[in-house]
């Protein structure tokens, strides 16, 4: 398959605050190296791409305190390949900001949408599925989203119900499910007819385009004023205008949840979402006791089940800690129960409170 109409986009305009303090909304998550290779998460993903793309196919959306960044850390792109959004507006402005840049030069591409700050172990078996992928949507007016097989009962992702209806040995998706409590992700885990929601999607161009006007016509009828601008000199005063009036809406919640023509492929690559502390205590190197050290030096003492990061070149001793995370970036040292991380979020807001921007 010619692979001129094979296009992506990468989402990286997050500010990862669950990685706090790890990741900062000064340099979030997806610029940052977690496992000390040289690479930060958003390189990684391009780094990936590249591998089957043009490399003047791939696009960065992101918000424009990071442009700088993002610039610094892809020499490669051309200017006109780093969209910059004045305002953070969820993923389906996202998306559709770059699906209007790309119709303005290619109306017949195929495009894959994904994060820039997951983890994938297995890239040639993902980059296999992404190239079939590619060919199925350019065959068929569908919404494609992978699905990743769950290997345990896991309460910190959303999930797919599969259809026993197919096409081209794809199945139908037959709902999205919010993340569940535990009771429930064993039900969903052992009825084998659930997968995870991975958020990498793929599509036509004209396949989402038609969507967005039926789903999300507040978002198309603002930027169709302009459509003429998009992809010239004109493009960025027009979306420093509109930008800000789409509405915060995800693209599973304004499309994908109620299309009826979304699919999803069960893939299984290596993948973690790294959206917490957990996930990438699960995937990380780990001692006889279940301890993970990253990019520090640790040394534990009658401690199991920890997840420890530091600054490179320092040391940790640890003693009689049991499932905690240890973390310092910064200026800032957190130690939290793994098993209470839903609650880090709470603790950036207390910071915020009582000490200002200076820590977050």
């Amino acid at each position: 398959m010619d692979n001129k109409n094979n296009y992506c986009v990468i989402m990286g305009g997050g500010i990862g605050s669950r990685f706090w303090p790890f990741s900062r909304e000064a340099r979030p998550k997806q610029f940052l190296d977690f496992f000390g290779t040289g690479r930060s998460l958003l390189q990684m993903t391009v780094d990936r791409f590249k591998r089957i793309l043009p490399l003047e196919n791939i696009f960065i959306v992101t918000n424009y305190e990071y442009a700088q960044m993002v610039q610094e850390e892809l020499p490669e792109l051309k200017p006109n390949q780093i969209l910059l959004e004045p305002m953070r507006r969820n993923t389906a402005p996202c998306i559709a900001f770059a699906t209007y840049h790309i119709n303005s030069f290619n109306p017949e591409a195929n495009i894959v949408v994904a994060p820039s700050d997951h983890l994938i172990l297995k890239e040639d078996e993902f980059l296999s599925i992404i190239q079939n992928a590619y060919k199925f949507v350019s065959k068929h007016n569908t919404l494609l989203t992978l699905g990743i097989k769950p290997s345990r009962p896991e309460t910190g992702y959303g999930y797919i119900q599969m259809s026993e209806e197919k096409l081209d040995g794809v199945n139908k998706v037959k709902v999205f499910t919010e993340k569940p409590n535990l009771e429930l992700a064993k039900v969903f885990f052992e009825s084998g007819e659930f997968l995870w929601n991975s958020g990498i999607f793929i599509w036509n161009n004209k396949t989402i385009l038609s969507a967005l006007r039926e789903y999300l016509p507040e978002i198309t009828s603002r930027f169709d004023r302009g459509i003429d601008a998009f992809g010239t000199e004109k493009e960025k005063a027009f979306i420093d205008e509109n930008f800000p009036f789409c509405p915060n809406i995800s693209i599973d919640y304004g499309i994908m949840e109620k299309a009826t023509n979304v699919y999803v492929q069960a893939a299984d690559f290596g993948w973690s979402d790294l959206g917490t502390w957990g996930s990438l205590y699960e995937i990380s190197e780990k001692d006889n006791d279940a301890n993970a050290s990253l990019i520090a030096n640790t040394i534990f003492f009658d401690s199991a089940e920890n997840v420890v990061t530091l600054p490179a070149g320092k040391l940790a001793v640890i003693q009689g800690l049991e499932g905690y995370i240890v973390a310092e970036a910064d200026g800032v040292l957190l130690i939290c129960k793994k098993s209470e991380e839903q609650r880090i979020k709470q603790f950036v807001a207390d910071v915020k409170l009582k000490y200002g921007e200076k820590y977050i």
